[in-house]
């Protein structure tokens, strides 16, 4: 199993993983402390490594 070395969440899991509002795969953030889908721009947080995939803590990125 290969974990990204930012955040302890396997690459498996991220491979998994996609926005519960557009249904779009998600990346690990530069620093490592968020997931982001690059359809809606919506951010998820991971906190103590479990990435926080609810649409109401999620942020919208402007960028």
């Amino acid at each position: 199993m290969r974990y990204n070395k930012a955040a302890m969440i396997s690459q498996d899991l991220l491979d998994l993983l996609v926005c519960p509002v557009c249904k779009k795969a998600v990346t690990l953030t530069a620093n490592g402390e968020s997931l982001k889908c690059g359809e809606c721009r919506r951010v998820y947080p991971i906190q103590d490594d479990i990435p926080i995939m609810l649409v109401d803590s999620a942020r919208i990125d402007a960028a």
